[in-house]
């Protein structure tokens, strides 16, 4: 747009055409500098737009109040103490996160997400203590069996939940092959000795159920040897209920997708791969085998003085968060906190009925 080809008007800022467009007519534009920026604007024409010299003026003022407003927004203390605010935001970060360019985005962000999860687990960890204290106190027997296929996150559950706990007063019992004298005795035997005692807590990672769907599976056991076993769990579980046992049993339930991706994660991590082991490679060819032991043993062995609790662990977190809620629920201790949420998530905790639906359904559980 070339300023020669226009007039000056009586008003600063306006300007109107030297020659009149044989359609369109006169062109009126208004030009002005306001902080050192220059600022143009075609207002309209006198025949297109029927535009006058009072409406070209009128539009004038409300152009240059535009850009006035426009920048005072920009330069306002408020939005110098949100700008100054987040910079200070942002110096934290990075005095938190160091260099951060250097870590992958992935890896990043899954530390971060542990620390948040690490943190909601913080008030039911201190419930537990609680709950320890009280076992000591009142002389209480407490046990907890963790079940699940491989890879289904009993041991960071584990982990978790007695990471506060104090040593003297709880156990973690992972039973290894049976010797050939324990083989030849009464099969409940070799777990027994290892029961708590007044005020303690023993956790088994995996327990007498291995002969409900490990061992028939990989031949460790015979036929008859799995039907009595499934005979007499029920009522085995029974009696120590009754003799004042406090026993709670978790099966960690992850789905066959998950647990491939774990072994895979496992075959690749160089700090992992210790966790990998033969039975694990055969884990998924075994996938429906496993699946019908374990419809029997839930629709068997889950009884009103011991009930299993399934725990979709495809989301270690949440699984590992209902499991402490299902500990801290089966026993009336003191000083539980009244702000804290107990009550379970029923798309993580589920009933053995629902379990056993879904399995019906789906061959992925």
């Amino acid at each position: 747009m070339n300023l020669s080809d226009f007039d000056r008007t009586n008003h600063s800022g306006l300007y109107i055409s030297k020659e009149a467009h044989p359609e369109y007519g006169k062109k009126y534009i208004v030009r002005f500098q306001h902080n050192r920026k220059r600022y143009v604007k075609v207002l309209g024409y006198t025949k297109k737009d029927n535009i006058t010299k009072r409406t070209a003026i009128s539009q004038m003022n409300e152009f240059k109040k535009s850009i006035t407003l426009k920048i005072e927004e920009n330069t306002n203390p408020v939005n110098a103490d949100i700008n100054e605010e987040l910079l200070k935001e942002l110096n934290e970060l990075k005095n938190i996160l160091g260099n951060s360019k250097k870590v992958d985005k992935k890896t990043l962000k899954e530390g971060i997400q542990k620390i948040y999860n690490a943190n909601e687990l913080k008030n039911y960890q201190i419930e537990l203590i609680k709950l320890q204290t009280y076992l000591e106190t009142a002389n209480k027997k407490m046990m907890i069996l963790f079940e699940g296929r491989d890879a289904s996150g009993k041991g960071g559950a584990i982990r978790r939940i007695t990471r506060y706990m104090n040593n003297k007063h709880y156990r973690v019992v992972a039973l290894g092959k049976p010797t050939e004298t324990q083989r030849n005795q009464w099969f409940f035997q070799r777990y027994v000795q290892h029961f708590p005692t007044g005020g303690e807590a023993v956790l088994f990672d995996r327990s007498w159920y291995n002969r409900a769907m490990v061992e028939p599976i990989f031949g460790f056991c015979t036929k008859e040897e799995h039907d009595i076993f499934m005979e007499d769990v029920v009522n085995f579980e029974q009696d120590l209920v009754r003799q004042n046992m406090i026993l709670v049993k978790l099966y960690f339930s992850v789905s066959k997708d998950e647990q491939k991706r774990r072994f895979d994660r496992r075959i690749k991590d160089p700090l992992r791969q210790w966790k990998f082991s033969e039975v694990d490679m055969q884990a998924q060819d075994l996938w429906s085998e496993f699946s019908e032991k374990k419809y029997e043993m839930l629709r068997r062995t889950n009884s009103r003085s011991a009930p299993w609790h399934i725990l979709r662990s495809d989301n270690k977190h949440a699984a590992r968060l209902e499991a402490m809620k299902v500990i801290l629920n089966s026993v009336d201790y003191d000083g539980r906190n009244p702000d804290l949420d107990f009550k379970v998530n029923d798309k993580i905790n589920i009933s053995v009925q629902k379990e056993l639906m879904h399995m019906r359904k789906s061959e992925n559980y």
